[in-house]
């Protein structure tokens, strides 16, 4: 196992001294935040990354928006690009100089969400752009000249976004609030029971705006479509239809990956998801076919004519291979009409070259013109005999179709457009290459290889939190960072075994008894490899006396094994080392001698088991360390980092048990089962709300049921009672006498497993 290493001291003070801040709290988790900035941006992204938190410091909010900013931030940055950090930090500087000093915090908790819902610097652009026009339009001013009043709905807003962004895409979303402002600007309450989706007509105009396939729903799906097919595996990139007022932009792609809509609908009955497929399967056509031409000595006309040639020849050989593609390829597909342009009023060769590339696709394409048919008939020779011919041969048969269609009116500024645009295609500015830059041209770099790094790290993972309250998840809520558990004297533990070793030899008769056998027998069989003879003899008697046999005269054998992984998780809370009434010694070290135990006697079950612990020091901090892996053996590294265990801060216990159900659900074992060791109910220093970490915990065990994972607490806490089953259900124990955790921890393990 690898995890994100420290920096050292003398490497860390040089980026200490470039973050201008000085909260205490800082010095704790700087350094984790640090080894992941160093691991996912460059040195330039490392300046930019400390200048913003400066900046964020610096406005007087506290440290909670300075933390949340360098926990979230190097990764959305490595995912989006490192120009993301100036636009949120400079999005904060703008709210920390209006009234709105309330909305940084809920700001900059969504920013992870909103990353992955918008996956690139453009669209993560626009809302940056949208939230602050928001923030100008509804913050109010008494005298009409300085902003004084802070926007009633901004922070709703906020907290909406992570749903909302589920809901609309980029373009939908700025709908969305465009109708709130416009029927509620002067009306506070109405905006806020409009965007914290109170209002009736706020849910409504949500629906409307709905619409289509989201991209990023689908995504994962359109990947493995490229990698199955055509085994291709590139980044997919989204982009916005509905801001660029110039013109429509089209997919495209170059070396930095796959360009396509955020959002496809439904059109001529082909579903959204099958046009990114047609998309796709467009592009990787090109990849694997097209060859990029000399563009200098080619005029525009005969640009436009190769480049739809070159996609009929594409699409050409992508039916060949997925006959399936045809119904939507030509259902995307224009069929304009033979006489709907008039070549003496208008300049006709679009249109001419889209009934070209029909008749190239669509045998039953209805055209007539002589020298369309030659043409159509010399590009099917081309590919005949299962040849693919090439981008030159067919450049070339397109420049002599220019040639021999042209006409006067063709130079005409009228271009006629009408069903000329076939909108699975790409801008097909792969296809050119230039000698001589123009300033007309616009270049791009070759297609390189998808580069792999070969460092695997294990940077902190955000999990949500249930609230229950407003019966959602709070996104990305707890950063968790995880490690290895530093080694101690494993003669410690020989010790305690030693101390126990008359309760050992009790607890190895019963583990005998539970060690798979070879075969076991099923009785009560109506089918079986042999006869059940006690059975029969009793149905013989009952048939003899007029009763009806039981016909379950057989039985047969199977084997007897115990498929099962298990996972103890211990909490390592401060309250672990107090010493309870009646003992001589604390919690821990009772806890120690359990586990010493357990892991003994787990290990000679020969059952796949791990062992960790966890604290949490506020949401932000919460600690998982790693005491056995599954792979390691019971053995004196094991026993070394239990005899090293500490205690310290509090009980954060949703996050704790959804990251060793990271662990324990990619085992393949038949059962499953998750032993939490606590003494308190759920617990840390940033809630007020007592029942928020209560039922989180229980929304985490409800998760982890849906996993196929059993969750079972030994709580030891003698007032346990009043929480416990709030958490856990009826899956509890209660041990009441701490002292006697030693024995009764592996018999508790053995009935949970027989």
């Amino acid at each position: 196992m690898s995890a994100l290493l420290p920096l050292a001291a003398a490497e860390l003070q040089p980026y200490r001294q470039q973050l201008r801040c000085n909260f205490p709290q800082l010095d704790q988790v700087f350094p984790d935040c640090m080894a992941e900035a160093q691991l996912l941006l460059s040195a330039t992204g490392i300046h930019d990354y400390l200048h913003g938190a400066s900046i964020i410091c610096g406005i007087g909010r506290g440290f909670e928006p300075v933390l949340v900013y360098l926990e979230k931030m190097p990764q959305v940055a490595a995912e989006l690009g490192e120009e993301t950090l100036a636009l949120v930090s400079d999005a904060v500087w703008k709210m920390s100089r209006s009234p709105n000093g309330k909305a940084i915090l809920p700001f900059l908790q969504s920013i992870a969400e909103v990353s992955r819902r918008l996956p690139c610097t453009d669209l993560f652009g626009r809302y940056i752009d949208i939230i602050l026009d928001f923030m100008e339009r509804t913050t109010g001013s008494i005298h009409g000249f300085h902003t004084t009043i802070p926007s009633p709905s901004l922070p709703d807003l906020l907290e909406q976004i992570p749903y909302l962004l589920r809901q609309l895409t980029c373009h939908g979303l700025r709908n969305w609030i465009d109708y709130g402002l416009r029927h509620y600007g002067d009306h506070p309450e109405r905006q806020r029971e409009y965007f914290s989706l109170q209002a009736a007509d706020s849910r409504a105009v949500l629906q409307r705006e709905r619409h289509g396939t989201l991209f990023v729903d689908h995504e994962r799906q359109l990947d493995l479509y490229l990698r199955a097919l055509w085994q291709e595996h590139q980044m997919l990139v989204p982009y916005s239809e509905a801001f660029d007022e110039l013109r429509k932009p089209q997919p495209y792609f170059d070396a930095l990956g796959v360009r396509v809509p955020d959002c496809y609908d439904d059109r001529a009955g082909i579903s959204g998801i099958d046009r990114y497929r047609a998309v796709l399967a467009h592009i990787a056509a090109h990849w694997r076919w097209s060859t990029p031409q000399v563009a200098d000595n080619l005029s525009p006309f005969q640009r436009v004519a190769v480049e739809t040639f070159e996609d009929c020849r594409v699409d050409t050989l992508a039916l060949r291979e997925y006959p399936g593609l045809r119904r939507i390829l030509l259902a995307l597909h224009p069929h304009p009409a033979a006489d709907d342009c008039d070549s003496a009023q208008e300049s006709c060769i679009r249109h001419r070259l889209a009934m070209f590339s029909r008749a190239a696709l669509d045998s039953n394409h209805g055209y007539e013109q002589p020298e369309l048919l030659d043409f159509v008939a010399r590009f099917h020779a081309a590919l005949t005999d299962g040849t693919t011919s090439s981008t030159a041969e067919i450049a070339n048969l397109a420049i002599s179709y220019i040639a021999r269609t042209r006409r006067q009116q063709d130079l005409s500024s009228n271009v006629y457009f009408t069903d000329t645009h076939v909108d699975y295609r790409d801008d097909n500015r792969h296809l050119w290459r230039y000698i001589e830059e123009g300033d007309e041209e616009e270049t791009f770099a070759e297609r390189q290889p998808q580069r792999a790094d070969d460092i695997e790290t294990l940077p902190p993972r955000h999990y949500p939190e249930w609230d229950y309250q407003s019966k959602t998840y709070r996104p990305d809520w707890v950063s968790l960072y995880e490690g290895l558990h530093p080694s101690g004297d494993p003669a410690l533990i020989d010790a305690l075994l030693d101390k126990h070793r008359q309760l050992a030899k009790r607890l190895k008769q019963i583990l005998d008894l539970l060690k798979p056998q070879q075969y076991v027998r099923l009785r009560y069989q109506e089918e079986g490899s042999e006869l059940d003879l006690d059975v029969a003899i009793r149905s013989l008697i009952d048939y003899r006396g007029g009763a009806t046999p039981d016909p379950r005269i057989n039985m047969s054998h199977r084997h007897d094994g115990r498929d099962i992984a298990v996972m103890l998780l211990l909490d390592l809370s401060q309250s672990i080392n107090q010493i309870p009434d009646g003992c001589t010694q604390s919690i821990l070290e009772l806890s120690q001698e359990a586990v010493a135990l357990l892991g003994w006697a787990i290990d000679h079950l020969g059952d796949e088991f791990a062992i960790a612990g966890f604290s949490s020091n506020t949401r932000h901090e919460v600690r998982y360390q790693h005491i056995k892996g599954y792979s390691e053996r019971w053995d004196d590294q094991v026993k070394g980092r239990l005899a090293a265990l500490e205690a310290g801060y509090s009980t954060r216990m949703g996050a704790a048990l959804r990251h060793a159900a990271h662990y324990l659900s990619a085992r393949k074992a038949e059962k499953k089962l998750l032993l939490i060791l606590t003494d308190g109910q759920p617990h840390d220093i940033d809630v007020t709300d007592e029942r928020l970490l209560i039922e989180d915990t229980h929304q985490a065990v409800q998760e982890l049921d849906q996993q196929g994972i059993y969750t079972y607490c030994i709580n030891l806490d003698a007032h346990a009672d009043e929480y416990v089953r709030d958490c856990f259900g009826n899956r509890f124990t209660v041990i009441d006498r701490v002292e006697r955790l030693p024995e009764k921890l592996p018999r508790l393990f053995m009935a949970l497993t027989k």
